[in-house]
């Protein structure tokens, strides 16, 4: 049995000051048990792990992003902030390279112990600089909503100001996928932003199926970004000089 699976659905994100800004567009995501990759890699015909394919799965694009081990990056990680690593299972929400390119502005961690409850939540977040953050949680209950908040650390938009607040919104991975996260300043509601989906086995149909019908979905990701960031330009949105240079950095949150 494969606990890894597909999400198809739809990534939204709405701006509302100083001007109202609003974008969709749909994607497939990956959730990979970390404890799987090998066996997927050797199971799925157009699936490898840290080499091409049709679709593939890296270790370097996460983490350290030096190729290492991601199972023993979460568990040191979780070990310098005092939560119980042990019989951890792993289960990590990306985008999956597409003919060896990818762009993953949040990709997810779920922590599980043995019991299958989630015990921590790790959220890394890239920039178009090659940059990385990943803000840590610990989860102390077992609710089906996952909710956590923390202040901004890491330039992500050029448009949004570093003096800001998430509030992170996110069922636990099922039948279907729910991650929302809102943006604040001192003022209110800066940002919307939210990818929905719907769940699928991940085998050799299913994912030549996603993948005809997103064919160029990482560079429709990136090209996004920049594309929508060019009609915020026009729409006279000033521009947020990058203060810091942070290679990967990660922080420990309430």
């Amino acid at each position: 049995m494969i606990n890894s699976c597909i999400y198809t659905g739809t990534v939204i994100h709405k701006r509302f000051k100083p001007k109202e800004h609003f974008f969709k567009y749909k994607v497939f995501s990956l959730l990979l048990d970390l404890s799987e990759l090998e066996k997927l890699s050797n199971k799925i015909r157009f699936f490898s792990l840290n080499r091409f394919n049709l679709i593939s799965f890296q270790e370097k694009d996460h983490g350290l992003r030096d190729g290492s081990s991601l199972t023993e990056w979460v568990k040191k990680n979780l070990e310098q902030n005092n939560i119980n690593s042990g019989n951890i299972k792993i289960k990590l929400l990306c985008y999956p390279r597409i003919l060896g390119y990818v762009f993953n502005p949040l990709s997810i961690f779920f922590v599980y112990n043995n019991q299958e409850q989630l015990v921590s939540i790790l959220y890394e977040v890239k920039n178009t600089f090659g940059e990385q953050h990943t803000y840590v949680f610990r989860v102390d209950n077992n609710n089906n909503l996952i909710q956590n908040n923390c202040s901004k650390k890491f330039h992500v938009s050029p448009f949004i100001e570093m003096d800001c607040q998430y509030f992170f919104k996110i069922l636990k991975p099922g039948n279907k996928l729910s991650v929302i996260i809102e943006q604040y300043d001192k003022d209110g509601k800066i940002l919307f932003a939210s990818q929905d989906g719907n769940r699928n086995e991940l085998n050799s149909t299913q994912l030549i199926k996603s993948y005809l019908k997103h064919p160029l979905m990482t560079l429709k990701i990136i090209s996004a970004i920049h594309f929508e960031a060019f009609k915020l330009w026009l729409k006279g949105i000033r521009l947020v000089k990058k203060k810091l240079n942070i290679k990967n950095n990660l922080t420990v949150e309430n």
